[in-house]
Formats: C-alpha cells, structure tokens, sequence
C-alpha cells in the first residue's frame, strides 16, 4: 500500500447513516464558516446569504452523498488507495459536479447574470476545495481511531 494512504483496507465502508452524518457535519461547518464571509464579501444581508449558503448546502449534502457512495463503489471495484492525489481528484470531482447545480441557483437568487454567478460559483470552489480535502482528511482520521478504539476495547486505549 503507499505511503500516502490515510485509510487500511480493514476499514469498514460507511453506512447509509454516517453517509448521511458525515455530509451533515461537512455542510453544517461550511455554512458556519462561508455565509458571514460572502455576506460581507458580496455586501449582502447575512439573512440572505445565508439562505442561499443553505440552500447551496441542501444541493452539495444530497450530491456529496451520492457521489461518494458512487465513489465508494468505484474504489471497490478497482481497489485503489485513497492517496493525497486521489483525494485531491475526489475533491475536484465533486466540486465540479457542484457547479452545475449550483450556478442557476445563485444566478436566480441573487438576480444576476449566469456568468456572474459563475464567477461567484468559482470563488466558492477555490474556498471550499481546500476545506473539502481538510475536512474528509480529519474526518476519516476521526472514523479510523474511533473504530480502532471500538476494535480494541475501551480498557487498551487510553
């Protein structure tokens, strides 16, 4: 296996339930961090960009659980690692497929152009490209030590 590898071929497969979980957590930390930021950003009330933050949030939570269970069988199938350069793919494909959803959805919200809410949809990517890679890092980190912990017994880690 790499070296970059940050997942065993031990570890179980996500459930429905902690798919649902982990994009939960994901989208809830992102709006927490992004809507006061456009807000001020794009001089818009924090009200407004907020739901639209929630409402972009509501599109990537269905979509990030649909395509990482996708993705999750295609690492099955092909067995490969997750490596940092698999995870920067996985994270550049998600986003990508954001896109589509989410430009007509900014374009009508805040009344302007596709190609402005293009723009803004590319500022968001750029924001929440890193964010993605972070945050499914530390989570799958989080997963890993919990299941050994729960393997282990609670009396050998401490």
């Amino acid at each position: 296996m790499p070296v970059h590898s940050t997942e065993t071929p031990t570890t179980p497969t996500k459930s429905l339930k902690e798919r649902a979980f982990h994009a939960a957590l994901f989208e809830l930390i992102g709006v927490l961090l992004f809507a006061p930021a456009l807000a001020w950003v794009f001089d818009q009330p924090l009200g407004k960009m907020g739901a639209m933050t929630v409402m972009i949030s509501t599109l990537a939570m269905l979509w990030n659980m649909v395509f990482n269970a996708s993705f999750d069988r295609l690492r099955a199938r092909l067995g490969f690692p997750m490596t940092v350069k698999v995870r920067a793919l996985h994270a550049i494909a998600f986003e990508a497929g954001l896109v589509v959803a989410v430009v007509p959805l900014a374009a009508w919200w805040l009344s302007i152009s596709l190609l402005e809410a293009f723009m803004l949809d590319i500022g968001l990517l750029l924001s929440f490209l890193p964010y993605t890679m972070v945050f499914n890092l530390v989570y799958d980190k989080v997963r890993e030590r919990l299941l050994a912990r729960r393997m282990l017994g609670p009396d050998t880690c401490r």
